[in-house]
């Protein structure tokens, strides 16, 4: 070790500005900039599986639903399957026409993000024989966060799955439990599920440190 270089301190930590949504969501923000953007749609007409859309707000600690929160999404297809190479899952096919991965954020006015996806299958757990209910990944970045929340939607209807989780059985409380499953509607038609993500207080969402 060099002992004659300056000690340097840590630099001042900072949450999530404006930029972000310039720089990663430019269109919302009101700008056009890229030539493509990754929207919150991650399906197209040829994408295999049950339509669904995904849609709720964040909420701080007072309850109030934050305006400039910044969501990303990722999950299997209706097989079971990511659209990744590490995925270990040979047996599975890949849907060329699913990306898999989505962006949005927190409407500026209403608070309510929303993602146009499809409903993905059960997948197996990171030791290889576990099967884990469906479920979307969830990573949210917003003011007041320094680094981002990850955490887990699960679907209010698929109870049997959800009962042998490996995941959720960790989660010792039921309510605690409850913060991770999304609420089935239908509205003319079309399958909505409403997940709502509290960062702190009564109902606070339950987050993963991955």
């Amino acid at each position: 070790m060099n002992r004659s270089l300056p000690y340097l301190a840590e630099t001042a930590s900072q949450t999530a500005g404006p930029y972000v949504h310039i720089g990663l969501i430019p269109h919302q923000a009101g700008f056009d900039i890229f030539d493509t953007e990754f929207s919150n749609v991650l399906t197209t007409p040829e994408t295999k599986g049950e339509p669904i859309r995904i849609e709720g707000r964040v909420f701080d600690g007072t309850g109030t639903a934050l305006k400039d929160a910044l969501l990303e999404i990722w999950q299997a297809n209706t097989a079971g399957r990511y659209n990744h190479p590490a995925d270990r899952q040979r047996e599975k096919p890949v849907d060329a026409t699913f990306r898999g991965w989505g962006r949005s954020g927190s409407d500026f006015e209403t608070g309510l993000y929303s993602f146009e996806t499809i409903k993905p299958g059960s997948v197996v757990g990171r030791e290889g024989h576990r099967p884990m209910a469906p479920h979307i990944n969830v990573w949210i970045a917003a003011r007041g966060i320094n680094i981002g929340l990850h955490t887990r939607m699960y679907f209010s209807d698929e109870e049997q799955a959800n009962s042998v989780d490996p995941v959720l059985g960790l989660i010792e409380q039921k309510s605690r439990r409850d913060t991770l499953i999304a609420k089935r509607e239908e509205r003319d038609g079309a399958v909505v599920y409403v997940f709502d993500i509290h960062l702190q207080g009564e109902h606070e969402t339950v987050f993963f440190d991955v």
